[in-house]
């Protein structure tokens, strides 16, 4: 007999779920019938597979060490990097974490570095939050049978500041929860090429060319226009620019994204004429040229900031959750250079 205490990560899941993540390769059907049998209890009760599971409830298997063992045996070899080591992390985030508690994190990403893995063998801030939680002993390698911390927004590669991650199974479906509903708000900053001296609310519709992964943004007057089955591949977006500062050449902006697509913010910025400065997919030739040769601008400039959460639920010392991320070094030098008040 096994018997599982659920941690605190583990609570607000279905039991069903839950043992499939436990024994990994066991199909469903098996562990129903072993719940029908009473081989599986839930704190010495008979389950139907539909119970939440709270922390400190137990959950018994009656069965075999070797039942158990086999099938979680396969799972792992399916997927050697279940246990992931804190002693091979090679980006270390301890200074970059911006809020921790029980429930949530959030960590200031540097640019260059992925939010997810793209490839089986690519390391990215899901990776690196994983291990800071297994080496500050917030989980452990048992944890992660049944539950893994996760990213719950993405940033393109390059692009600098907030994310946010679940590190219990609570808060990583508040986190999906409240981005899916938007009621997040998300502050960027970016400089663009030109002088943009009002705000703008746009919205519109943007599609994806994925062989060639560039977004394209229309106008609602042109969407209109299309026919219905060229329609089904845009999807309508909402952004918000406000200008901080200019030089006459360029604009620094903050920018609240109020839907969120595949590079919609350098996307939007190109069809209004304001390409972001160092984006070699959407930005002007001749002022990332003159960023790359004066300050050695390899990539787009853009850093997300600033992130408001209203009546977060998981304190009673905070009403609206406000998060800031300094902005980087080189974003920030680049202000100062060109007169940038930001």
């Amino acid at each position: 007999m096994k018997e599982i205490i659920v941690s605190r990560t583990d609570e607000g899941q279905r039991i069903n779920k839950y043992l499939l993540k436990y024994l990994g390769s066991a199909p469903s059907s098996f562990i129903y019938k072993m719940m029908r049998k009473k081989n599986i209890t839930l704190n010495g009760s008979k389950v139907k597979g539909d119970e939440i599971l709270k922390e400190n409830d137990s959950i018994k298997l009656f069965l075999s060490d070797e039942t158990i063992s086999n099938f979680q045996n396969e799972k792992n070899n399916g997927n050697k990097n279940t246990n992931i080591s804190a002693q091979n992390a090679n980006l270390k985030i301890d200074d970059k974490i911006l809020y921790i508690d029980d429930d949530i994190l959030v960590v200031d990403k540097p640019v260059g570095v992925l939010s997810q893995k793209a490839d089986k063998n690519d390391y990215s801030i899901n990776e690196a939050i994983i291990e800071y939680c297994l080496h500050k002993n917030i989980i452990d390698n048992k944890t992660l049978e049944t539950f893994k911390p996760s990213v719950c927004n993405r940033l393109d590669r390059n692009t600098s500041g907030i994310i946010f991650a679940g590190i219990s199974l609570k808060g990583s479906k508040y986190l999906s929860s409240i981005l899916k509903d938007r009621t997040m708000d998300k502050y960027y900053f970016t400089i663009v090429n030109g002088v943009l001296d009002k705000r703008l609310d746009c919205d519109g519709y943007i599609t994806k060319d994925s062989n060639q992964n560039v977004s394209k943004v229309i106008s609602k007057d042109c969407y209109q226009k299309l026919k219905s089955e060229i329609k089904k591949e845009y999807t309508y977006i909402n952004t918000s620019f406000v200008p901080v500062s200019s030089n006459g050449q360029f604009t620094l902006l903050k920018i609240k994204l109020i839907t969120g697509k595949t590079h919609q913010i350098r996307a939007h910025l190109k069809y209004l004429g304001y390409p972001v400065l160092g984006d070699v997919k959407y930005g002007n030739d001749s002022s990332n040229r003159f960023m790359r040769e004066k300050y050695k601008l390899k990539n787009h400039l853009l850093h997300a900031g600033e992130v408001i959460i209203y009546d977060y639920p998981f304190s009673n010392d905070i009403k609206d959750l406000i998060i800031k991320a300094k902005m980087p070094d080189k974003f920030e030098k680049i202000c100062k250079a060109e007169g940038l008040k930001y």
